[in-house]
């Protein structure tokens, strides 16, 4: 077998892995009919396409020539890091570690965790920028979901709010 460009190839992999996980996942759901869809018909159908469309990207990198064969690069371990510890913050302060101790922070606290910490990815980062861009995320997300959808979590920590 010879792969004719690598990043289509695992590009493919990776579409048809997720789409079999979908469609495997939605089968627990009653899938029902195209006139009358059940619960899982939505996402059944979405795994198989995704599944399909992975299939003839890998087929592809498989039988089309490419000039210098897109070759995978190196992994770039620094932004990865920063973007998964940023999320797994942002989940830290919505909800808090009771278990070691740690109490819910807040949304508002939480998007300037996730903002600063997700923008250390970024060479050369600019701490006014990042506060700007943390501030107007901050006002959009309270006015979206509390204002708005009237969502009810923490929006605050809980020693400002009482």
């Amino acid at each position: 077998m010879n792969i004719k460009s690598q990043k289509d190839f695992f590009a493919g992999l990776m579409f048809m892995g997720v789409g079999a996980a979908f469609a495997f996942g939605a089968t627990t759901y009653s899938v029902g009919t195209g006139a009358r869809m059940g619960p899982g018909y939505f996402p059944l159908m979405l795994g198989i396409l995704l599944a399909v469309l992975g299939t003839a990207i890998t087929f592809n990198a498989l039988v089309v020539e490419r000039v210098g064969g897109d070759k995978i690069g190196k992994w770039a371990f620094k932004p990865l890091f920063f973007i998964i510890a940023a999320n797994l913050l942002f989940g830290v302060c919505l909800g808090g570690l009771p278990s070691i101790g740690i109490p819910a922070m807040g949304m508002m606290f939480g998007i300037y965790v996730l903002t600063f910490v997700s923008s250390m990815a970024e060479k050369g980062m600019k701490i006014k920028a990042t506060f700007i861009l943390a501030t107007v995320l901050a006002v959009i997300s309270y006015v979206a979901f509390v204002q708005v959808l009237k969502l009810q979590f923490p929006v605050w920590p809980a020693f400002i709010t009482g």
